[in-house]
């Protein structure tokens, strides 16, 4: 599926509807996004949070590479518990062993966690298989192209 956003609103607001096909199944609880800087990812991120009944500012984890923020279900019996949002932009080297010293591989073999990877084309052959991949491609302004696979 092919999108094209007009606005940073319009980004974030397609990332709060996107959070409820993740928290019914319809899309995978591992979200790979990829795309040049400025592209439009973490602002997506933010609107995905948002959906998520996450209400604290989501900012990008560039220097710190991973946040957690715990999931504020309204629905009870919500599955998940707990929001990572990833930065590999600085990551460099040996990706394969950087990715295990973070945890990642565990993070999203956890069903109650939801993971969304800002540059994950850095690791994607290290990504779950059926992961929702998400490319973003800055058109000129505030548009944006945004591909979901």
């Amino acid at each position: 599926m092919e999108l094209i956003t007009k606005s940073a609103r319009e980004t974030q607001k397609l990332g709060q509807n996107l959070a409820a096909d993740i928290v019914s199944g319809r899309l995978s609880n591992t979200i790979a996004l990829s795309g040049d800087l400025g592209s439009g990812k973490t602002t997506f991120v933010q609107g995905l949070a948002k959906g998520l009944g996450i209400a604290g500012r989501i900012i990008s984890p560039t220097f710190i590479i991973v946040r957690k923020y715990p999931i504020n279900s309204k629905d009870k019996n919500s599955a998940f518990k707990d929001f990572y949002h990833v930065d590999l932009y600085r990551l460099e080297g040996e990706l394969d062993k950087e990715v295990f010293n973070l945890g990642l591989p565990y993070l999203w073999s956890e069903p109650q966690n939801i993971i969304v990877i800002e540059w994950a084309e850095k690791i994607q052959k290290l990504i779950p298989t059926g992961a929702t991949w998400i490319r973003f491609e800055d058109m000129g302004e505030d548009k944006r192209k945004i591909e979901i696979k």
